[in-house]
């Protein structure tokens, strides 16, 4: 072939190949590996409660499995709702995620306007633990178990007093469910948080609290409350000798405190279920397991698609106690 045409072709080639690439270039920036960057955890209630005792060891381990920070973020307050508020206002990106709580599915009957969708403006990642409470009573408390709260309880109504970490919380409503199945009534006094609950349990404020089992246990070993009952269905590893709420009488008392991470909706589907794997993975360390073994967590470590199943029930199940109990927000 002459020279000429050979000059010729190979133009004639570069030039075709040349828009194909460039058609390729937004493609292959999209698919940029996640993370490049730190990422934001943002932890709904103040350090030192159940959120933050799971949180901080979770991000050291994400941040040894991703290779970049995770970095917890506090925004307390209204019963986590303004930290979910501002998930639901965060870049889609996947640098930005929440732990939620039981609380999140109570708060879309219990608050009559959410300044966001629980259904549609969120993408869930990963049901990540489960937590039980326990019904913790303070050194002004007299009874020593359910039963002799319920007495006491009928015989001075709602002069009992139980705080809770804020309006919404999973305290919150499980006093005013068993309330309600006990046929007594208590006096509720919220507080910022469960390190505030603790501090008001120490002092003698309040008579009793339904704490995750995770901030009160070290008080109730050192004598300072004492346990009266778990709520979950099964007795807890971190307090096998303290009886659940249905062992002490009152059937079909079962709450379980669980701890989720949710994305802002939009968030692309390959990193909510890249961050999911992640979390499974971080799951199933030793040392991780170890910690949270420590502070009564049960990891479970799901796929989105379960996360959102379970919301949907819990969504359900807590709109259904707000209205039989009458449940409100100061």
């Amino acid at each position: 072939m002459p020279m000429y045409f050979s000059r010729l072709r190979r133009t004639l080639v570069a030039s075709l190949l040349l828009p194909a690439a460039a058609l390729l270039a937004p493609a292959a920036h999209a698919a940029d590996p996640w993370p490049t960057k730190p990422i934001q955890l943002v932890i709904p209630y103040p350090p030192g409660g159940s959120a933050d005792l799971l949180g901080r060891p979770l991000a050291v381990q994400l941040q040894q499995q991703l290779g970049q920070p995770v970095v917890l973020e506090y925004k307390p307050g209204a019963g986590g709702t303004l930290a979910t508020q501002y998930l639901a206002r965060a870049k889609p990106d996947g640098y930005t995620v929440l732990m939620v709580l039981a609380a999140h599915a109570i708060n879309d009957s219990l608050y009559p306007k959410l300044p966001y969708d629980t259904r549609k403006d969120f993408a869930p990642v990963s049901w990540v633990a489960n937590l039980p409470m326990v019904v913790a009573g303070s050194s002004k408390l007299p009874a020593k178990n359910i039963q002799e709260l319920i007495q006491a309880a009928k015989a001075a109504p709602d002069k009992l007093t139980f705080g809770s970490a804020g309006n919404g919380n999973t305290g919150h409503l499980a006093a005013e469910y068993f309330s309600s199945i006990a046929g007594i009534k208590m006096t509720h006094v919220p507080y910022k948080g469960s390190a505030g609950v603790v501090n008001a349990m120490l002092a003698g404020d309040i008579d009793l609290t339904f704490d995750s089992i995770s901030t009160s246990m070290p008080h109730i070993r050192s004598g300072r409350m004492h346990a009266l009952a778990v709520t979950s269905a099964q007795r807890s590893a971190l307090a096998p000798d303290v009886a659940t709420v249905q062992e002490q009488g009152v059937a079909g008392f079962d709450v379980t405190g669980w701890y989720a991470l949710i994305a802002p909706a939009g968030t692309p589907s390959e990193v909510t279920q890249r961050l999911s794997s992640e979390i499974a993975s971080a799951l199933r360390q030793p040392q991780l397991q170890t910690q949270l073994a420590a502070g009564g967590y049960v990891p479970v470590g799901s796929t989105p698609e379960a996360l959102q199943a379970h919301i949907e029930r819990e969504i359900t199940r807590w709109a259904a106690v707000v209205k039989s109990t009458g449940a409100k927000v100061d």
